[in-house]
């Protein structure tokens, strides 16, 4: 029996993907500039040509510079980029930072969308959730369904690993751009969102990735930032002798006291106290 190498039996389940897509005569991608959405993005262009819309929230959970790099991507796409606030801040249900946080945002979010959209003829919305997402605690895509948002993605059976090594293949730049999560995921369950700590998280989390920092997170904890870096990112942290002036940005961010957390960066880390 032949043995599929990696890039074949992506590049096999890429075809699946553009099949699904070639089914509606135009779309709107729910766009944050990430691999995901870009990759689906690059595929509903591939399928439908221009007849593709891609939508960003620029909320203010969303950093500046991602949603900079998104105008950027769908530029070089040459598609037509909406760009809108929900207005997140004015649910109180997200605003109150519950478990289900994640639903309201994600509800809210997707409902404008689909408003800003019906002024298109009600554009068909996706989104760039791949299989892998569904194994974590993520109650937004609860609310993706309810609106009927499909996960084309999910639907060709993409892995996150896989969705890397296509748009590596496609040479698109950002094949190696770490994760991202919306600014509240910083913030711990229970404590209320507020824009000043939001703004406290972008300005020290830019300052990082300035200096070079690769995947990391800066957990909110009042006065604490919390950082989680990566395992190559920590060797750098002390190897590089950057404490001093790591120290010195996130302070200069808003934050008081600095600290490193010795178990690393990890995805989902601030749902732990829901399993307590």
């Amino acid at each position: 029996m032949e043995v599929q190498s990696p890039v074949k039996s992506c590049l096999e389940k890429y075809q699946l993907l553009i099949k699904r897509l070639k089914k509606s005569d135009c779309l709107a991608v729910a766009f944050s500039g990430g691999v995901d959405s870009t990759l689906l993005l690059k595929a509903a262009v591939d399928a439908l040509k221009k007849e593709v819309v891609a939508i960003t929230s620029t909320s203010c959970v969303h950093a500046i510079r991602e949603i900079s790099a998104a105008k950027e991507v769908a530029l070089h796409f040459g598609v037509e980029h909406i760009c809108f606030d929900p207005g997140m801040m004015d649910d109180k249900r997200f605003v109150e930072n519950t478990a289900r946080r994640c639903y309201f945002c994600k509800r809210r979010m997707f409902e404008k969308m689909k408003e800003v959209l019906c002024e298109k003829e009600d554009v068909p919305l996706v989104h760039g959730v791949n299989i892998d997402d569904l194994g974590d605690y993520r109650p937004g895509l609860e609310a993706a369904q309810e609106l009927g948002i499909s996960a084309p993605m999910v639907e060709a059976e993409l892995t996150k690993k896989e969705i890397r090594q296509l748009a590596a293949y496609f040479k698109l730049e950002v094949a190696d751009k770490p994760a991202m999560s919306c600014l509240a995921t910083r913030i711990p369950y229970g404590e209320p969102i507020t824009e000043e700590a939001l703004k406290k998280v972008e300005a020290a989390e830019s300052a990082l990735s300035e200096m070079g920092f690769y995947q990391f997170r800066v957990r909110h904890h009042g006065n604490v930032a919390r950082i989680e870096f990566s395992a190559s990112d920590l060797k750098r942290l002390f190897e590089a002798k950057l404490l001093g002036r790591v120290v010195e940005k996130v302070k200069e961010a808003g934050y008081i006291y600095v600290a490193a957390d010795l178990e690393g960066y990890g995805q989902g880390r601030m749902n732990r106290v829901l399993d307590m």
